[in-house]
């Protein structure tokens, strides 16, 4: 695989998406806002030469072009942040979205994988006292659908820092609209997202994804095998 984008790149699943990348020997250029400060991990890579970094607001179309010219897929892993502005998941999640879907168009470029959230769509929902965010997540959805990329939707459920649950906890897979609940470490959501860009069979899915420590793990690709007709 040749240079993957990751936008989002300093949040907490953004960040462990490139690092992820990283230690999977990929070429990694990571684009964050202009005042974001890098995890440890990504500023030592950075220092190191091991990591790019662009700093630039998602909205300045051509510093997004240039910043996405020359990369062969796109993680999108940035996500409204709670706030006071409750307009947030609107510009963020379904706008920002699609301001990153257009560019990509614009550079040629095909291959995309978003990371939504579990029940994306669903109007009656707690997560919606915080601007409709689930409302808006689905509407980003639907425009990466409509898009014609070569797209693969990622939907993790409750997102949990502790690491440590990877090495104990394997991958529950689901199509769309088939979880509720549950949660899954973010560093298996990166995992995951990475195994997708990789995987033909994700293109065009939309899946779901928790974690259980009476889940055996698996990778996606066997996940998919399974589901395929005949």
């Amino acid at each position: 695989m040749g240079l993957v984008a990751v936008t989002g790149a300093s949040g907490k699943t953004g960040w462990r998406v490139v690092d992820e990348a990283l230690r999977r020997g990929l070429a990694v250029r990571a684009i964050v806002r202009p005042g974001s400060v890098l995890p440890p991990a990504l500023a030592e890579a950075e220092q190191q030469g091991r990591l790019e970094v662009r700093r630039l607001d998602l909205s300045a179309t051509e510093a997004l072009h240039a910043a996405l010219t020359g990369c062969e897929a796109l993680v999108i892993a940035t996500g409204a942040r709670p706030s006071v502005d409750l307009t947030g998941p609107l510009k963020v999640d379904a706008f920002g979205v699609r301001d990153q879907i257009q560019a990509y168009q614009a550079v040629g470029l095909r291959r995309v994988v978003l990371v939504s959230s579990l029940c994306a769509g669903r109007w009656q929902h707690p997560l919606n006292l915080f601007g409709l965010i689930l409302v808006w997540k689905r509407l980003g959805e639907r425009w990466l659908e409509q898009s014609g990329l070569d797209w693969t939707v990622v939907r993790p459920g409750g997102l949990s820092e502790d690491d440590s649950r990877c090495e104990r906890e394997g991958v529950v897979f689901s199509g769309p609209d088939q979880q509720e609940s549950d949660s899954i470490p973010r560093r298996l959501v990166a995992r995951v997202c990475l195994d997708a860009l990789s995987t033909p069979a994700a293109i065009g899915r939309i899946i779901e994804i928790t974690s259980s420590p009476s889940q055996p793990a698996k990778p996606l690709s066997q996940w998919l095998t399974a589901q395929a007709p005949g």
